[in-house]
């Protein structure tokens, strides 16, 4: 078999299309890996180095600040904030995930979402070409995103389980007498999760020369939550007003144990709404997957008609309204 046979054959032009973008994900991740290993042995020499420094210059001159990158590519880098609006506020959102996921990372996650759409819309020629490329690009937008959101909120619900009980450590602390930075520090240690890890990279930034404010305000602006906020608040205006500091931290503790209470009750008087929304939500789906089973050739008619179509996209189109009214319905604010 020829070359040009072997390319106009189905099989052969599905594993090319397979093999071309799995070399290229082992190449990057090889180049990636190979870059963060010699990196961390960089700074890994660097600071044994530091102690045969006598030079006061010298050692300021070994920065503690960690170079954020988008990827260990540059060429990629510079296509990363050509297609990307706001890389900040994305890495933001990656920050909050609580993983190691940086911008290069998420990009070919998301080239690798749209491929696999791709496929299966080859493999199963049900859409037209145009469709198919067009739910690529929908799903490689979103499907990254969602997980990144579903990822940052299963941690910030982890976050505020615990972070009551962070809290009440700080001020059994403050009660002891231990003052505020190392009631913080006993946090880092004596609970574990997400607040665990949050508290002691506020203690490492106060090690390092940052002061309480800013340090808290800077975990604050990476958490987004208004509860921490609340706590952020309170140490601030202890510092610069006085008072006591044991009581207000006690307090917020209470506040937020019942807000906490009064989500959950929401939660329950609206799960019967949610529940019955779930139902008639997922009817549509069902039934066409139950007329696909018993009469394919019928309800196929419904994918590759042009006005079945716009019947599909009118339909998905007021399903998604009608699932955002009501999900907006069963949504407060305490």
């Amino acid at each position: 078999m020829t070359l040009a046979e072997f390319l106009a054959n189905g099989a052969g032009l599905t594993l090319i299309s397979l093999a071309v973008p799995a070399i290229f994900f082992m190449i990057y991740f090889a180049v990636y890996q190979s870059r963060r290993a010699a990196i961390r042995a960089r700074r890994i020499s660097r600071v044994q180095q530091a102690s045969a420094l006598d030079s006061t210059t010298a050692k300021a001159a070994l920065s503690l600040k960690r170079i954020t990158k988008d990827s260990g590519i540059g060429a990629l880098d510079a296509l990363i904030k050509r297609i990307i609006p706001n890389p900040e506020n994305l890495r933001a959102k990656l920050e909050r995930t609580g993983l190691n996921i940086t911008l290069g990372v998420y990009v070919m996650i998301s080239a690798l979402v749209g491929l696999v759409v791709i496929l299966i819309g080859r493999f199963y020629p049900v859409l037209p070409v145009a469709a198919v490329i067009l739910f690529s690009l929908f799903a490689a937008v979103t499907v990254p995103n969602a997980m990144v959101v579903f990822l940052s909120k299963r941690r910030l619900k982890k976050f505020l389980e615990s972070f009551p009980e962070g809290i009440d450590l700080i001020v059994r602390g403050l009660k002891s007498g231990l003052p505020v930075t190392e009631s913080v520090k006993s946090v880092s240690s004596e609970l574990s999760g997400p607040v665990a890890v949050e508290f002691a990279r506020v203690s490492d930034n106060i090690k390092f020369g940052k002061t309480m404010p800013d340090a808290m305000d800077a975990c604050a602006k990476r958490l987004g939550l208004p509860e921490f906020r609340f706590f952020t608040i309170a140490l601030s205006i202890q510092q610069e007003t006085g008072g006591n500091l044991a009581e207000t931290l006690g307090n917020l503790s209470d506040v937020l144990r019942r807000r906490r209470q009064m989500k959950l009750k929401i939660k329950a008087f609206s799960s019967e709404a949610k529940a019955s929304a779930y139902i008639i939500g997922s009817l549509p789906f069902l039934m066409e997957g139950l007329i696909l089973a018993v009469n394919y050739d019928y309800a196929v008619q419904l994918f590759t008609d042009n006005r079945g179509l716009v019947m599909v996209g009118f339909g998905l189109f007021s399903f998604m309204i009608g699932m955002g009214v009501m999900a907006k319905m069963v949504r407060f604010e305490i």
